[in-house]
């Protein structure tokens, strides 16, 4: 653990066209269901779910956004300080496959580089596929990105994703602190930043030398708060 009674809160937008299966895939993560029939996203829907990864409490809070041009002012909004991102194009429907570099840049363009992967959604329906796995594979690479072929409806990989984003969050967070983190060791035992210019200080410390400790943690962490609806909340 890297303090007691913190925990990681972790923003993740899901993103893509229209009917690749978001929502029914936060839902999957989140609730342990599927509902087969579609229901399109108006705006953005919210939900969490708490983790432990590497013995390190996490809080995923997965906000599902709108895949509809219509919502762009809306959802565009709601990317600004995610700290991870999903982006979905459907095996079935060549369109959202197309779209992923769009989508891509809209949320680059708001909160610039964070850890992302790409799923290819509904491998279960292999016999209406419009997408070699030659070209999603390429896409990935050319793209960078962590590739998962996933179905929300077998549950095939769908904890998997969202794992992998939290460990790559927690992995980022560390780097990111200690590279932060200024230590200089100092002979008084204190941590802070102390007034070198006191002439006591000089004198006190004149044959031993002054040194200075400045740590500065950026974490973005907050207090554990017990939901009393259980581990997954709608909102």
């Amino acid at each position: 653990m890297l303090e007691e009674d913190m925990e990681v809160a972790i923003k993740v937008v899901v993103v893509g066209n229209g009917a690749v299966g978001k929502s029914s895939m936060i839902q999957r993560y989140c609730k342990g269901i599927f509902t087969k029939d579609y229901k399109k996203t108006i705006g953005v829907d919210f939900l969490e779910r708490q983790i432990l990864v590497n013995d390190e409490e996490v809080r995923l809070m997965l906000w599902d956004t709108a895949g509809q041009e219509e919502f762009d002012a809306i959802t565009k909004a709601y990317y600004r300080g995610a700290q991870a991102c999903v982006l979905v194009f459907s095996t079935t429907d060549r369109d959202s496959f197309q779209a992923i570099d769009s989508w891509k840049e809209k949320v680059e363009a708001e909160v610039g580089d964070i850890p992302t992967v790409l799923v290819q959604n509904k491998i279960d329906l292999l016999e209406e596929t419009v997408i070699k796995n030659e070209e999603a594979e390429a896409l990935a690479k050319r793209l960078k990105l962590r590739f998962y072929r996933a179905s929300v409806k077998e549950d095939l990989n769908v904890n998997e994703v969202f794992k992998y984003l939290a460990e790559k969050y927690l992995q980022r967070l560390k780097q990111q602190t200690a590279e932060e983190t200024e230590v200089v060791h100092t002979t008084s035992n204190k941590i802070g930043v102390f007034n070198t210019t006191s002439t006591n200080v000089c004198n006190q410390s004149s044959s031993n030398g002054r040194e200075v400790i400045t740590l500065r943690p950026n974490k973005q962490r907050t207090k554990k708060t017990k939901n009393p609806f259980g581990s997954c909340s709608l909102l």
